[in-house]
């Protein structure tokens, strides 16, 4: 959200979707207003509605903003995820940003903008169980009680990608993007493309699913936070920004994160030619092996991880692609070679049957291959080129990194 936009929203006060709270700290980064355990109730009673967001460093009676001293503003960021972790039960997600609204004398004041998501589960606060009902808090009776459980444990049963996404809306679909799955000769494009899980029926009405959005809106990121890549190279070793010689935030509909990606490794890696008996280019990196691992991150990242995006690096002797989430369902380091189960059904299968490849140096006909042998290309591929066996490993449960070793280039070997 703009900070603009989020102006206009505090001008016309809290509402069911909208907390302000003001923030006092006292001595080093202590705060003392508002109450950590009455904030704990209004972000579960958030995440027990529709979601929301929370505004910290805003008067909520006056819609003055004095803000969040600078000085204070990381102290106060991991006092409010203390809170998500520690006084809600189950944990509650949340991302926050950091921006800077006009004050009472029109000079910028930093505040914390944390979005609560609908969440899958009944959250208990420091009070006991509370909901959202217009611009206050509800405690939860148990008769409703006992409804949220039972509605929160049917939507766990529905796949990530097939669910709604909030303040998404059919016209927010692009009509170009909707063309390649729908068939004049199928009826009605609504009933098409529930049929194929990018719309969902909700109360009658026909609203985009997560999958619908990440394939056919021209900016996914608008609705999902983070569904991007993030590319970057560097001419050196390390993650270092002194010797960064390219960086891109990729966004976009998935079919175009992946070639957007793809061609920014094909741009910054080098190339070797040799003219023996005609000439021969030697790459850093297999092309097929780099398109097959962009596709996978892309279409088995965890996309309900809200703060994590794909990251991809190119280093002077390797490319690492870091994917959020761990290994998808029953799947483990060993078995990825021999066994495929993918987390988003629904977008690996749309991938494998509507995105035709043109390119024949891919070795495909479509995005992704139904045959499940991608892990088993890039690992033969990335070993025959550089000699090292490219590398999968999960950082933490967060995490999936796979590392593609470059070759050595002919004028390497000869000097």
């Amino acid at each position: 959200m703009r900070a603009d936009e989020l102006m206009r929203r505090i001008r016309l006060g809290e509402d069911s979707t909208l907390e302000m709270k003001q923030v006092r700290v006292r001595g080093a980064g202590k705060v003392v207003e508002p109450h950590a355990d009455g904030l704990s109730d209004e972000l579960a009673a958030m995440g027990n509605a529709s979601g929301g967001l929370l505004v910290l460093g805003v008067d909520d009676k006056t819609k003055e903003i004095p803000g969040i001293p600078l000085e204070d503003l990381d102290a106060v960021e991991t006092w409010l995820t203390a809170i998500c972790t520690d006084r809600i039960r189950p944990p509650l997600d949340l991302v926050t940003r950091h921006l800077e609204l006009p004050g009472p004398d029109g000079a910028p004041r930093p505040v914390i903008l944390a979005e609560v998501p609908k969440s899958l589960w009944v959250h208990e606060s420091a009070n006991g169980y509370f909901r959202r009902v217009g611009h206050a808090k509800r405690k939860l009776t148990p008769d409703a009680l006992a409804r949220l459980f039972q509605q929160r444990s049917q939507a766990r049963l529905i796949r990530f990608e097939e669910q709604e996404v909030p303040g998404c809306g059919f016209d927010d679909l692009d009509a170009l993007l909707l063309r390649r799955f729908l068939k004049p000769e199928q009826g009605d494009p609504a009933d098409q493309l529930t049929r194929l899980h990018l719309l969902r029926d909700v109360d009658g009405q026909r609203v985009p699913s997560v999958a619908g959005v990440l394939l056919c809106t021209l900016d996914p990121s608008r609705w999902l936070r983070n569904a991007e890549i993030i590319a970057v190279a560097h001419s050196g070793l390390e993650n270092d920004p002194n010797d960064q010689i390219d960086a891109r935030e990729i966004r976009g509909p998935l079919d175009r994160q992946i070639m957007d990606a793809f061609h920014f490794v094909q741009r910054n890696m080098r190339t070797s030619a040799r003219k023996p008996l005609g000439r021969i280019d030697y790459p850093q990196y297999p092309l097929d092996a780099v398109f097959e691992a962009i596709v996978n991150a892309v279409a088995h990242r965890d996309y309900s991880l809200h703060s994590q995006r794909i990251r991809l690096f190119m280093f002077r002797d390797r490319l690492e692609i870091h994917s959020p989430g761990t290994l998808p369902n029953t799947l483990s380091l060993e078995s990825m070679a021999r066994l495929s189960v993918p987390r988003n059904e629904v977008i690996a299968s749309l991938f494998a049957r509507y995105y035709p490849i043109e390119d024949p140096e891919l070795g495909r006909s479509y995005l992704m291959d139904r045959r499940g042998f991608g892990v088993e290309l890039i690992l033969r591929e990335g070993e025959r080129l550089s000699g090292r066996p490219p590398l999968y490993e999960t950082i933490g449960d967060l995490e999936l990194c796979l590392t593609i070793f470059a070759a050595t280039l002919p004028e390497e070997r000869e000097g």
